[in-house]
């Protein structure tokens, strides 16, 4: 979605991170993200109470993303290879597009916030479009119906989580989005259908 036509808190949010990553979360500034985003700072703090507010945006940048990647599943993947194109890319654009040590500082937030839990809202973008693979998936024969569409979903979303866990463990020493395309399809192996041959 180019700049135009998103709202006034979406392209606060969308400056806020492109600057998180290119200068780092603590040399960022309020005057900085106003900036970039073409806003004013009335506008800024109409939305957020201060800069520490933007870290739970995190998955509001990350829905973008998947309403981009929605539109790049290709319809000659089956549903299962779809999923692991989702990861996949997903995982890249975190990879490159936020820092590790803030990825893992937000992580952590979520772990002992008292509040909701931003990343597991199921009214999330991420959330409906992994459903809805999944679910059509069950319905073509690409991937087994022994669990019900929102145990699969939890359970896709915990690898996920895990995958990135360990990639914050380790301070990004190795590509999150190349072990993903590698362990990703091991971890949901045994919900892929099996085709009589």
């Amino acid at each position: 979605m180019d700049d135009s036509r998103k709202s006034v808190k979406d392209r606060i949010v969308s400056a806020a991170w492109d600057l998180f990553y290119e200068k780092g979360y603590d040399d960022t500034t309020v005057d900085d993200i106003i900036r970039l985003s073409n806003t004013s700072k009335g506008s800024f703090y109409y939305y957020f109470d201060g800069k520490d507010a933007l870290l739970n945006t995190l998955s509001t940048v990350l829905d973008e993303h998947y309403k981009i990647l929605r539109e790049e599943l290709s319809p000659e993947m089956d549903h299962f290879e779809q999923l692991m194109f989702l990861n996949y890319k997903a995982h890249s654009f975190m990879e490159n597009s936020i820092k590790v040590d803030l990825l893992a500082s937000l992580y952590s937030t979520q772990l002992i916030s008292k509040g909701d839990r931003s990343l597991l809202d199921q009214n999330r973008e991420y959330y409906k479009l992994v459903a809805s693979i999944i679910e059509e998936g069950q319905k073509a024969g690409e991937i087994n119906d022994s669990k019900s569409v929102s145990e699969l979903v939890k359970y896709y979303s915990l690898c996920e989580r895990a995958l990135v866990t360990d990639w914050c463990l380790n301070r990004g020493s190795y590509s999150l989005a190349e072990y993903s395309k590698e362990y990703m399809p091991v971890m949901m192996n045994r919900f892929k259908e099996k085709r009589d041959s």
